[in-house]
């Protein structure tokens, strides 16, 4: 799995019982603190780890730094992903640098799965219920920050939302069976529901009341303060969305790339119940966004 699947991660199989994923992502700094940096992007790093029903149990850093960086700066960058990594139970075992004239900083990020119980993309059925780990917002108030225009208490919402692993959301969807899933990032909400729903063959019902939001993400939308990659998703993935009363700014919100989002994924409706138990019992936080039907495409209201 790889190549011809739009699925999260490359997955090798090497028993009948045990497969492994492994994966890459790195970025420019999204924040101004480096030690979050790297927290951050080691987080989003081991994400799709997650999204895909793995394990992950290695890692090798990937960077590039400038000549002039100070080196307090990229030993934080690197102490934030490592004690990331470490809170995850991931080993970074090393990795490689490059100069550059602008820092960047992630992970190759390697893990386990049973090939039987992977989570994918395409594997929604009509009537599974739709859920989110975390809200939306992330790549508006990031942007608000780069202007230098962002409250604090918006960037601090921000940074524990992007920090925080999606270890326990993984671990719970494996457990309830979760039909299909993925990791919310640079496609932003809609962009990656059209690969579920395409990949699946079914269609998405989102009610956007439902979907959660970072404190500041909707001021932020109103004044115009969207990445470039927003406006990116909306035309590539708007043709396969029908809006319902959803406002200019609301729509923007769900083109808006994340960093590090949350998991999205289904579960059987008679699953439901043993879900919410265990997510309590796991102080998961997690929000009913829509369900999957049959048909094409995805519908908000």
């Amino acid at each position: 799995m790889g190549l011809s699947s739009p699925d999260d991660a490359a997955v090798w199989r090497l028993s009948d019982e045990q497969a492994i994923v492994v994966t890459t992502d790195f970025f420019t700094p999204v924040v101004d603190t480096p030690y979050e940096y790297g927290a951050i992007a080691a987080a989003n790093s081991l994400s799709d780890i997650y999204a895909m029903g793995g394990k992950p149990f290695l890692a090798l850093n990937i960077a590039a730094l400038p000549d002039n960086l100070p080196q307090m700066i990229s030993s934080e960058i690197l102490r934030g992903g490592a004690e990331k990594a470490r809170e995850a139970g991931v080993v970074v075992a090393g990795g490689h640098t490059v100069k550059d004239d602008e820092p960047k900083y992630g992970l190759v990020a390697v893990g386990f799965v049973n090939p039987k119980r992977i989570i994918r993309k395409g594997g929604l059925k009509a009537g599974d219920v739709l859920a989110l780990t975390k809200p939306l917002g992330a790549g508006v108030t990031t942007t608000a920050i780069k202007q230098g225009r962002a409250e604090e208490a918006h960037i601090q919402e921000a940074i524990e939302s992007m920090s925080r692993l999606n270890k326990t959301a993984g671990e719970l969807a494996m457990e309830v069976g979760a039909t299909g899933g993925t990791d919310i990032t640079g496609f932003g909400f809609l962009g990656h529901a059209a690969e579920m729903a395409a990949a699946s063959g079914v269609s998405l019902h989102f009610e956007f009341s439902e979907i959660p939001m970072l404190s500041g993400a909707r001021g932020y939308a109103e004044k115009g303060i969207f990445p470039g990659g927003a406006f990116d998703n909306k035309s590539h993935f708007e043709p396969s969305v029908e809006f319902h009363f959803i406002d200019e700014p609301s729509q923007m919100l769900l083109f808006d790339p994340q960093t590090s989002g949350g998991l999205l994924f289904g579960v059987a409706k008679d699953k439901m119940d043993e879900f919410e138990r265990k997510a309590g019992e796991a102080n998961l936080s997690f929000w009913v966004v829509g369900e999957a039907r049959n048909g094409k495409g995805i519908v908000v209201r």
